[in-house]
């Protein structure tokens, strides 16, 4: 079996239970991968202090919140100058932390920068963000948007 980043195949296992379900006890998570309580308590504190286990999140559905149009974006930014004082990486990545349309935003290699995962009311409200918040910002440069029609797989 594989090691990936030097995880034996209990840690492994403890962390496929805890994707799964992250209000497990730890009696009942011990149960699951088959050792005591105290150990897996001790596996977990390691893998929380190595980083491995970044933390633990609700699961939401967006629709419930009033969240009803999912979106991915892609977002490509103009190219850095000697002349400008911050990098258009800079200055987009500050702008997204407080974009609260936006759920998830990642870096990209190929022909687009940026893929923005967003949770919006509505076209109106996808709109607006469109208009008056991404494409005014000033690295921004092109932007390709699919619309979510079901969820297949993954998590709120």
């Amino acid at each position: 079996m594989d090691n990936p980043g030097g995880l034996d195949a209990i840690d492994q296992r403890i962390i496929a239970a805890l994707r799964q379900d992250a209000r497990l006890t730890f009696e009942q998570l011990a149960e699951r991968v088959g050792l005591s309580s105290s150990a897996v308590l001790r596996r977990v504190r390691r893998l929380e202090a190595e980083g491995v286990i970044t933390g633990y999140a609700a699961q939401v559905a967006p629709e419930r919140m009033g969240l009803g149009l999912l979106a991915y974006i892609n977002v490509r930014l103009e190219k850095h100058t000697p002349s400008q004082r911050q990098s258009p990486m800079d200055s987009f990545r500050a702008a997204v932390q407080g974009w609260s349309e936006v759920v998830d935003c990642v870096a990209l290699a190929g022909e687009m920068d940026y893929l923005l995962h967003v949770q919006v009311r509505d076209m109106e409200h996808f709109a607006r963000f469109i208009r008056d918040t991404l494409l005014r910002h000033a690295s921004v440069q092109d932007c390709k948007t699919s619309f979510v029609l079901e969820r297949v797989k993954g998590r709120g």
